[in-house]
């Protein structure tokens, strides 16, 4: 099974990045956290220290499937900047495959013109930076391999669309019945 990683920063959302590991986990998808910064941990944007799986120059992209952008600030320009990070999404992008992101961060993939022609979605605010999509105000947008979502209070949804994607609705369904969802 392809794996999915979630790379964050220092003032990474902490519930958006952590619900989607979790529920992920749940379903029996392999996710590795990847610090951006190197470092074991992160401090989210709430001060919670996050331990991560590793950094980002021990990371392999070859066998993952998604990269997961959580939101939060200042953690959604700290990914913007990530050279090694962008390079990635452009080649993912390329191949078709997977790229989510929450809240502030799908405008990392307007301001690179990844989401050129798609529809998506986005923390209010940060419309603007959805350049060359056509933004659309629901919890969840996926068109073709691309998933965002509006925020925090949207981060379940979000996690279910993106198992819905890899292992199917069934799946996505059991795992929300049994955190008792609905």
């Amino acid at each position: 099974m392809s794996k999915v990683l979630v790379f964050m920063a220092d003032g990474t959302e902490e519930i958006e990045a952590l619900t989607v590991v979790d529920l992920l986990r749940r379903a029996g998808i392999e996710v590795e956290t990847v610090s951006i910064s190197d470092g074991d941990y992160i401090t989210g944007s709430h001060n919670i220290r996050i331990g991560v799986d590793r950094g980002i120059n021990g990371v392999s992209v070859e066998d993952a499937c998604m990269i997961v952008l959580p939101g939060g600030m200042p953690g959604t320009n700290k990914l913007m900047d990530c050279e090694k990070l962008s390079g990635w999404l452009y080649e993912f992008a390329e191949k078709g495959k997977y790229l989510a992101a929450i809240c502030a961060a799908p405008s990392i993939l307007g301001v690179k013109g990844i989401l050129e022609g798609k529809r998506a979605t986005c923390y209010p605010g940060f419309e603007d930076k959805l350049l060359s999509a056509q933004y659309e105000c629901k919890p969840v947008v996926v068109d073709g391999n691309i998933i965002t979502s509006r925020g925090l209070g949207t981060a379940i949804e979000f996690a279910a669309a993106i198992i819905t994607c890899i292992l199917g609705k069934d799946i996505a369904d059991n795992v929300l019945k049994s955190i008792i969802y609905k």
